[in-house]
């Protein structure tokens, strides 16, 4: 072989291993990369998760206020209704005096007409 082709072969064979060596530190570069974004993707959703949960959390609270309310309009309602009976249970009783009254005014009218004298014949 040739001192030239000696040469040659050194330097490719050189040239290969710088080659190769760029290559993996490339690629160890590229790998530290990726486990750098992996780490940020994680820390992301690990704040959105954090974010979720008070989310949650402030809906947990606002269904609680909602249930609060609806337990009072409930109780509202309820004492409503008892009202709603008592109203009814006075104009029962309303309808029953007034019957008594137009009785009352009845009779005093049948005893004006037989114990009061009637107006006077004209002359």
């Amino acid at each position: 072989m040739s001192n030239d082709a000696k040469w040659i072969i050194g330097t490719v064979v050189v040239l290969a291993g710088l080659l190769s060596a760029q290559i993996n530190s490339g690629l160890a570069g590229l790998n530290r990369r990726i486990d750098d974004v992996s780490q940020r993707i994680d820390d992301v959703i690990r704040h959105f998760d954090q974010r979720f949960d008070d989310v949650n959390q402030r809906f947990d609270d606002v269904n609680r206020r909602f249930d609060d309310v609806n337990r009072r309009f409930d109780d509202l309602s309820g004492r409503m209704d008892r009202i709603e009976a008592r109203m009814d249970s006075l104009d029962e009783r309303l309808r029953a005096v007034e019957v008594a009254f137009g009785k009352i005014d009845q009779r005093l009218l049948t005893l004006e007409r037989v114990i009061l004298p009637g107006p006077e014949p004209p002359e």
